[in-house]
């Protein structure tokens, strides 16, 4: 069944209570006892992590397991899957000129992509009282993967046009990738395009927006958002994020929320930003719970737009008493 998700934002800005949207997945792992390494090629066992963690935490939405090595897998790129932590691209698939003119564009379907479709799909027809969104990666993250970092960000000065000729390649498949997760029935994506919280104003605006807007411009209607993800310095290219035509923006503890808010328009939707690696894996339920009240209370009564997540993807290992203690301070603060 669709659900208005123009309406759902809206209605997520009006509401006095507001639930949390962490970008919580993999812990999940714990819940079902298998490891990382076993969920990512298993669509069953992806499907029962997502759903454990919605049976247990009264989140806004669900989302799909943010993984981004499967995208870059698919190009050909190597990565290294532990048994513990979200799996990591180690080997590069391009180097030059002559292999970015060579690289083929997946289908969707290649490597692991179909099985993360068909692991959101089968955690849709479990998750029925919430919208289901999948997680993929942005463009120019995309595109760093597979170049190396270092060398896009070389090259968007030496070499502009070899990385916008990838960046075709990649956009032109994510088009494909996202319009699968909207035929097998989600109701949106979270586009995680961290690798951009690097760029300058100028080069983002270049290399990242206009990328990010063909993508999310594609598959966006009114059953089917868009949440744009970035835990880098974001504040300096607000301007041009607040372009790219998404429902939503996710930022991450790397900035104060303070300072984004007030640049946002109310009828945006703002996410974030309690630290997923200081609090969510390290912290303690008390550190957390301090953390998250003071959030609510320093932003809440002037955002109405603001709505409380993770700063980033929650890591496998997190322990469950802080991301419970999250959950019981968005709660208390709410009842309050």
């Amino acid at each position: 069944m669709s659900r208005n998700m123009t309406a759902w934002f809206s209605q997520m800005i009006s509401a006095k209570t507001k639930k949390a949207l962490p970008i919580l997945s993999f812990p999940g792992t714990q819940l079902i006892g298998a490891s990382v390494a076993k969920i990512i090629s298993d669509s069953d066992l992806q499907s029962q992590c997502i759903q454990r963690v919605a049976n247990r935490c009264d989140t806004a939405a669900s989302v799909s397991l943010m993984d981004l090595s499967v995208e870059a897998e698919a190009f050909g790129a190597g990565i290294r899957v532990p048994d513990d932590e979200v799996p990591t691209v180690i080997r590069p698939a391009v180097t030059d000129a002559a292999s970015v003119q060579a690289l083929a564009i997946p289908k969707v379907g290649d490597g692991r992509t179909g099985l993360y479709v068909e692991s959101a799909r089968k955690a849709k027809a479990l998750i029925t009282d919430r919208p289901m969104l999948a997680g993929a990666i942005g463009p120019f993250s995309l595109s760093g993967r597979l170049m190396d970092m270092t060398e896009i960000m070389i090259n968007c000065i030496d070499e502009p046009d070899l990385v916008h000729a990838l960046l075709e390649k990649t956009t032109t498949f994510l088009i494909e990738y996202v319009a699968a997760f909207k035929k097998a029935g989600l109701d949106g994506f979270v586009m995680a395009e961290p690798a951009a919280g690097l760029l300058s104003p100028e080069i983002n605006a270049e290399f990242s927006t206009p990328y990010v807007k063909r993508i999310i411009a594609s598959a966006q209607d009114n059953d089917f958002a868009a949440v744009y993800h970035n835990c880098g310095n974001t504040i300096p290219l607000l301007p041009s994020i607040l372009e790219n035509g998404a429902r939503a923006i996710h930022l991450g503890n790397a900035i104060k929320l303070a300072d984004a808010l007030p640049l946002a328009p109310s009828d945006k939707v703002v996410m974030g930003n309690i630290d997923p690696a200081g609090q969510f894996r390290n912290g303690t339920p008390e550190s957390i719970s301090a953390a998250t009240t003071q959030l609510l209370q320093d932003l809440g009564p002037k955002h109405p737009n603001f709505v409380i997540s993770s700063g980033c993807d929650i890591p496998p290992l997190a322990p469950w008493a802080n991301i419970d203690a999250f959950f019981a301070a968005v709660q208390k603060y709410y009842a309050t």
